[in-house]
């Protein structure tokens, strides 16, 4: 019987844990972007290359 109190309290533990890893992620604009996701496999093309880009392939 000690071993479901002890189950259900890391259950609730990691269940806030979760709860706050979401909250921060919202808070921190990580959800903010929902229109680009869906389009994203329309595009192809490669993005231009910058002059780090450039410098690393040399």
């Amino acid at each position: 019987m000690n071993i479901i109190f002890l189950l259900i309290g890391c259950s609730l533990v990691l269940a806030v844990g979760f709860l706050i890893a979401f909250i921060w992620t919202v808070k921190s604009g990580q959800m903010e972007d929902d229109y680009t996701p869906s389009i994203r496999m329309l595009f192809d093309d490669k993005p231009p290359a910058t002059d780090k880009d450039e410098l690393v392939s040399k």
